[in-house]
């Protein structure tokens, strides 16, 4: 039996993040009562939005903070105003200020990835089950958008929620992820099972690595270009479709080959080890159902567990005399878990609550109608109010038929479709929010900083939203056996061809589409073929080498990519540093 001070170290990890964020809110909303005209961004997709280039050129944090006051201010991306509130309510405490954006930059973080383990996949996996689709298309649509669910959003929103302005930041988060994954994330696994001798398939391996080569191709012919418009960005998204297809024969090829439908193992584990490995994602692989499974909760530090769920997990391990101190910690943990759980509908088995069910399909449709006005905030009063009031009506038409049509006990079995879809919707809805408000987070600390948000998005961006990827695989590796690691090695090279072509392919359909017929144009950015040349070598480096080795991850592999994402990092960080000394003197 557990005591308190045994409790595992995820739940601090929770716990902090919750203080963080009550911290910022405490002063987010002393600024807002002081400075409430200028605090809040009145609308994220503003005519005016112009680049803030001249921002560092100006004299000290009260000239700034007049700059930002006058009549064409930097626009921010998201919902609130960071370079307001950093240079007008901090300007005499910039370490307070830092603190501030540093807070919440891992608030936001965990945000994203939290909603998309906890809700976005389960609604997915959820929906995979009614649809009754086949693994192998689970995995290459349903279960991989949901594994990549923080890219998406990330790239989604920074190409089109800035009107194309940072088309750079989405596809440098882009490339940066999937450069963190094929080299890091694989050379990390490699070295840490080399002494396993575990072989991976070479026919899956070859087709995925070939397959996100010629990806690459047509990304460097788009950066070459210069532009795109919305035929060639259809063309290049329905390269998945092309992917998926592609996936399936194989897969059936190999079922046939193998003797599958005879009977043998025709569960996910059979057929991890004879090439569809790769469309079993991990989050929800079923290696989860068994001792892995909570490994994998403990080692992603929240990112796979509800909040309260692990409070209440941990109750039940605890001695009775420390009940009041298991309520504070719960109470501590509700700030980031209960505006969700009261409007995001969950129908699972285990964390099914009818209370919970009723609020969230009735307060769902509020919150759309909230993020409606925001999105239109130049719309009269009226029209504003009647939103509200037609969100209100349908949530408690909503709230009434769901308390009149569920049990206390059991979630819903008939008509499930509707919560599922409705589920998938609002997981989406507040993916997309945060996505968002990480967006124009980075962008701002790139102003403040005087560092390209480009640079932003290829680091911190992009290495937050695969942090979940490194974490999953590696201890799926180390824990799974050698199926596990034939999910992890695959996972890495499935999940950045899923990224690539349908969070950047849709995402760049979506921006030509509102510019029709003009194309998009891409901004230069020196160093994008420079990622993209990364990206290119670490794929090229692994189909060379492991042939070679006999499919055998070990230490060359791993020690390789490693080498080349270290030595690319520090190529653009000397870059970066120097580009900056030379504005500094100029």
């Amino acid at each position: 039996m557990k005591t308190f001070c045994s409790r595992p170290l995820y739940r601090n990890y929770i716990i902090f993040l919750n203080l963080s964020f009550l911290f910022v809110a405490s002063t987010l909303l002393v600024v807002y009562s002081s400075h409430s005209s200028q605090f809040l961004v009145l609308s994220f997709h503003s005519s005016n939005e112009q680049g803030c280039g001249d921002l560092n050129g100006i004299g000290d944090y009260a000239e700034k903070c007049l700059y930002l006051k006058s009549k064409n201010p930097c626009v921010s991306q998201g919902y609130i105003d960071y370079l307001y509130i950093f240079y007008c309510s901090f300007g005499t405490s910039p370490l307070l200020g830092y603190g501030f954006l540093l807070f919440w930059l891992l608030v936001l973080f965990y945000l994203l990835g939290n909603t998309a383990s906890e809700y976005f996949c389960s609604s997915l996996e959820s929906l995979s089950r009614l649809l009754k689709l086949s693994p192998t298309i689970a995995g290459v649509t349903l279960l991989s958008l949901g594994n990549g669910a923080p890219d998406v959003f990330s790239t989604f929103v920074s190409i089109m929620g800035s009107g194309g302005t940072n088309i750079n930041v989405g596809l440098n988060t882009v490339l940066g992820g999937a450069s963190f994954v094929s080299c890091v994330v694989v050379g990390i696994i490699s070295i840490s099972i080399r002494k396993r001798l575990v072989r991976v398939d070479k026919s899956a391996f070859v087709r995925d690595t070939s397959f996100y080569l010629l990806v690459i191709l047509c990304l460097f012919l788009i950066l070459i270009q210069k532009e795109i418009d919305v035929w060639a960005a259809m063309a290049f998204s329905t390269l998945y479709i092309v992917y998926v297809i592609v996936v399936y024969v194989s897969h059936t090829h190999v079922s046939h080959t193998h003797g599958w439908n005879s009977g043998k193992p025709s569960e996910s584990h059979g057929n991890i080890s004879n090439g569809s490995h790769d469309l079993t994602v991990p989050i929800m692989s079923s290696i989860e159902r068994e001792e892995s499974e909570d490994r994998l909760s403990a080692a992603e530090e929240g990112a796979l567990s509800s909040a309260v769920e692990e409070a209440k997990r941990g109750c039940y391990q605890l001695p009775g005399p420390s009940d009041s101190c298991r309520m504070l910690i719960f109470i501590l943990e509700l700030p980031l878990y209960i505006p969700r759980r009261l409007t995001i509908p969950v129908v699972s088995e285990d964390r099914w609550s009818k209370p919970y069910a009723v609020a969230s399909v009735t307060l769902a449709p509020v919150l759309l109608s909230s993020l409606w006005n925001h999105q239109y905030a130049n719309a009269s009063f009226q029209k504003s109010l009647l939103i509200y009031v037609i969100g209100l009506i349908i949530g408690l038409l909503f709230g009434f038929v769901a308390c009149r049509t569920t049990e206390m006990s059991n979630p819903p079995k008939k008509c499930l479709f509707p919560w599922l879809a409705a589920g998938f919707l609002m997981s989406v809805t507040w993916s997309y929010i945060t996505a968002q408000e990480l967006v124009a987070l980075l962008v701002s600390i790139g102003y403040i900083l005087g560092i390209s948000p480009s640079i932003l998005g290829l680091t911190i961006l992009a290495w937050g939203n695969s942090l979940g990827d490194l974490i999953t695989n590696l201890t799926m590796a180390l824990n799974g056996g050698p199926e596990g690691a034939q999910i992890a090695f695959s996972a890495c090279y499935a999940g950045p061809i899923f990224n690539t072509l349908f969070g950047l392919g849709l995402s760049l359909v979506g921006s030509s589409w509102s510019k029709y017929p003009s194309a998009v144009v891409i901004q230069g950015d020196p160093y994008l073929l420079e990622t993209l040349g990364l990206l290119a070598g670490g794929l090229l480096w692994a189909l060379v080498v492991l042939p070679r080795r006999g499919m055998t991850l070990d230490g060359v592999l791993g020690g390789g990519l490693l080498v080349m994402y270290i030595i690319s990092m520090s190529l653009r960080l000397f870059q970066t540093l120097g580009s900056l000394q030379l504005q500094t003197k100029l």
